[in-house]
This record gives structure tokens, C-alpha cells and sequence, in this order.
């Protein structure tokens, strides 16, 4: 499931040709993608002109002039491909051809960018969904998520508050879309291994009983900005399915410290640890037993 540093990159590689440019015609190839389509799906984006293209935990929100709101949500499989008619092939290092098979290709907004922008979902886990913007906070899918993690107001104290009195473990409060929006289980590991912090802890540590931050939630706050940032300058992580807009593959995971390591020696200096893999909440944990604590 791409996470927020994929979904990102997704938005990035979108604004150029969708941002401040009219839906000259929508097409929706089926009836269906995990949620059925509204049934005035097409007729409420042809002719509008998307004014922002905003990102909001792991979706994407195309602001329309008409006052409505498109969100979308990649699933499991999907991908945005922009084709182009004076597009040539831009192979590179991390080069992959985007999926091309026109049996999965379900969605088409043909912009007046001149960029035809395709969305394919092999296994039609992602949805699409149009909502007034002055609906936006009761919308079930948006309501109760919690703060940005790269936003201004997520800091140490806001994490501490979140986490106050839980009995859950670190892993599982970090990925409760209540108390953080938009990260999932490659960036929890990555960040925990950064602050040294074991996904075990009680998650309630990272407060004080006064509900003060402690030094592992300060810790933990920086090591989340680093780990997503630094995703999203690699553009996300291509595990099995994610692809940028281009075709291009991400390549955080060449950057990946424990997730996807188990066996390996810990990469931190002086640790000589091994990483370990476990069974958390139904997801793989990996960690360092040795320096996370």
C-alpha cells in the first residue's frame, strides 16, 4: 500500500499538467473501482478547472473551481501515467514502464494541458470520489485523521498528547491514522530504528505523567520528518507496484536501514546487532533487538 512519501511523489508528478487546467472530458471505463462511481462522477468534472492539488495523509484531492472537491486514493495497485502526443521515451537509471495494459485503465481525464492523465489499477483497489468542500469534515473517509506528520503542528508535544495513557505499542499508535495521517509500516520501522526505539515500547512512554514530551517522542518526531523527507526526495519506495507519474521507479528502498532486512547486520556503527523480524498487529516488523530500546 503506497504510503505518504509515494502519494507525494504521485501529487508532484501530477501538478504541472493538472494544476490550473480544465478537465476538457472525464471518462470513467467502468462502473466500479473498489466503491462504485457516482453516478454524476463524469458530468461534475467535465469542464472544471482543477485551481489546487493538495495531498491529505494517503490521498489525493483536486480542488475544482465548481466548489467540489476530487478525491482519489491509489489502493494496493494504482498508478497515474501522463501521456502526452510529443512525449518521447525518458529512460533512466530507475527506468520501468508504467502499466500500459488498457484493460486497467479506468479512469481518463484529458486536460486542456494537453496531457492526457490515465489512472491504472490491475487490481482495483483505489477509489475516486467527488465531495462538496464544505462536506470535507464530515466525510467518513477524512474524518478523525489525525495531523500531518510533515505539517507544522506535529511536533514532539502534539505526539506526546496523542499518546498519553495508551496501552498499545509504539508501532501500532504510529500507525493508527487517529494519532498520525499518512504513515504505514516501511516508514514506522525506519523511523523507530531512527530513534532508536523498539516498536515493542508501551506507546504511552513518550509521555511524561503530565503528558510532557520525553526525549523519545523529541527523538522520534525528528527521525519521522527525516525518514519522510528524505522518501520523498527519492521518490517513495517501489517495493511492487509504485511508479512515479513518469515511469520512473522510487528508490528509497536502497536507503532502507531495517525494513525488508531481516538476518543482515545492524548498519548502525558499534551495534553489531542483527536484524529481526516479527509479527505485529498482522504486519512484519523489522528492528534491531541490540540498539532499539
Amino acid at each position: 500500500m503506497p504510503e505518504l512519501p509515494e502519494v507525494e511523489t504521485v501529487r508532484r508528478g501530477l501538478q504541472p499538467v493538472m494544476e490550473g487546467s480544465k478537465i476538457l472530458r472525464a471518462e470513467a471505463r467502468r462502473k466500479d473501482l473498489r466503491f462504485p462511481f457516482q453516478k454524476d462522477f463524469v458530468a461534475r468534472l467535465t469542464g472544471q478547472i482543477v485551481t489546487g492539488l493538495g495531498r491529505r495523509a494517503k490521498y489525493l484531492m483536486a480542488d475544482l473551481a465548481s466548489g467540489d472537491v476530487l478525491l482519489m486514493h491509489l489502493g494496493m495497485s494504482g498508478s497515474f501515467r501522463i501521456e502526452k502526443a510529443d512525449d518521447a521515451p525518458t529512460p533512466g537509471q530507475f527506468h520501468h514502464p508504467r502499466g500500459k495494459d488498457g484493460a486497467h485503465d479506468h479512469v481518463v481525464f484529458h486536460m486542456s494541458s494537453g496531457a492526457d492523465i490515465v489512472f491504472n489499477d490491475p487490481r482495483r483497489f483505489g477509489y475516486m470520489k467527488i465531495i462538496a468542500r464544505d462536506a470535507l469534515d464530515a466525510e467518513p473517509l477524512l474524518k478523525g485523521l489525525g495531523p500531518e506528520p510533515l505539517g507544522n503542528a506535529f511536533d514532539a508535544n502534539m505526539l506526546a498528547q496523542s499518546v498519553v495513557g495508551k496501552k498499545t505499542s509504539l508501532k501500532a499508535a504510529l500507525l493508527d491514522q487517529r494519532v498520525v495521517a499518512g504513515l504505514g509500516n516501511i516508514y514506522v520501522c525506519e523511523a523507530l530504528y531512527r530513534a532508536r526505539l523498539s516498536p515493542r515500547r508501551q506507546a504511552s512512554t513518550l509521555a511524561t505523567k503530565k503528558g510532557e514530551p520525553t526525549d523519545h517522542a523529541k527523538r522520534l518526531v525528528e527521525a519521522i520528518h527525516a525518514v519522510l523527507n528524505e522518501a520523498i526526495k527519492a521518490g517513495g519506495s517501489s517495493l511492487r507496484d509504485h511508479r512515479q507519474t513518469s515511469g520512473e521507479l522510487g528508490y528509497f528502498q536502497h536507503s532502507f536501514k531495517v525494513y525488508d532486512r531481516e538476518g543482515e547486520p545492524c548498519g548502525r556503527p558499534g551495534c553489531g546487532g542483527i536484524v529481526r523480524r516479527f509479527t505485529q498487529n498482522g504486519r512484519s516488523t523489522f528492528w534491531c533487538p541490540k540498539c532499539q530500546k
